[in-house]
């Protein structure tokens, strides 16, 4: 009797064991009954008929698909070794069951052959310089082809795109190239700056002594008109004053005849041996033959004695 009771718990608590079910938080339950797909349950302790039914866990976590390295041809004839990651999660479990039968091979490949496609079309150039390109287009026809399974292709990283080590060598020739050539432009340029630059300081130097020589030569000729000005100026006003003067003190002929005399005398004084009288000095020259009267009346000695005098 004992045996028998052991014998029922055991089959009880196996029943149990198969009839409950825990589905954990990252997964999904796809329950079939006797072969069928009936429901998909959530998260949870899941009870399920056994023998009956069968209860299938999803795991719904994003999972990561390393594609394995291959070499393909770029456009331009060179082949390189090409691998990348795809990251992809499902969406519906039931497709991803029923519609592929074994998604992780059939997203390797996909991503293998589009790979092949995608980088086929750029020249190598371009297929070093486009990663974030060539893993866009690659995401969305991976996306595109895997959502009749239930998958969602989130990402697409490409993690090395390696050319022949002959092709690397000439591709770092040309950098070094390159580089050494643009190091020499702009050396030059910098020496055509710096010229330029010399070639502008003497010219603006030039033009500023230039500049001051003229306001100088200005300045100069401003100051001698200035000076000419001043002294005609006083040249005037002393004649002005000096005619003013003679008109004012009314001279009488025989006045300007001694004057005129004394001017011959100091004319006569110099180292020249000829004097030229002008033509207007004869009629002034009438008039001293009546000096002699003068002298010889009181009134004429005392002029006399007036002008010496003066």
């Amino acid at each position: 009797m004992a045996v028998l009771i052991i014998v029922v718990v055991v089959v009880f608590l196996i029943i149990m064991m198969k009839t409950a079910r825990i589905v954990r938080p990252w997964q999904r339950g796809v329950v079939e009954l006797l072969g069928r797909y009936t429901r998909t349950v959530n998260p949870g302790l899941r009870i399920i008929v056994p023998m009956f039914e069968k209860l299938r866990k999803v795991d719904m976590r994003e999972q990561v698909v390393d594609v394995p390295p291959q070499e393909v041809i770029t456009k331009d004839n060179v082949v390189v070794t090409v691998d990348a990651i795809v990251y992809y999660e499902i969406t519906d479990p039931v497709k991803v069951l029923y519609n592929i039968a074994n998604f992780y091979i059939a997203v390797i490949k996909l991503a293998q052959t589009n790979l092949r496609n995608v980088v086929g079309d750029l020249q190598l150039d371009e297929s070093l310089t486009s990663r974030d390109s060539i893993n866009t287009q690659l995401r969305m026809i991976l996306d595109q082809a895997t959502d009749k399974w239930g998958i969602k292709v989130t990402r697409v990283e490409l993690q090395r795109i390696e050319p022949p080590p002959d092709v690397t060598e000439a591709m770092h020739r040309q950098m070094k190239a390159e580089r050494i050539r643009r190091a020499v432009i702009l050396e030059a340029e910098g020496i055509k700056q710096s010229e330029i630059l010399q070639a502008e300081g003497h010219k603006r130097s030039a033009i500023l002594t230039s500049e001051g020589k003229a306001e100088a030569i200005k300045r100069v000729a401003e100051a001698d008109k200035y000076e000419k000005l001043t002294v005609a100026s006083g040249e005037a006003q002393a004649i002005d004053i000096v005619y003013a003067a003679i008109h004012n003190g009314n001279p009488t002929p025989d006045l300007v005849a001694i004057k005129y005399l004394e001017a011959l005398r100091g004319m006569a004084d110099g180292e020249a041996t000829t004097i030229f009288i002008p033509y207007e000095s004869a009629a002034t020259l009438g008039s001293i033959g009546a000096i002699k009267e003068l002298f010889q009346t009181g009134k004429g000695k005392q002029e006399l004695q007036g002008l010496e005098g003066m």
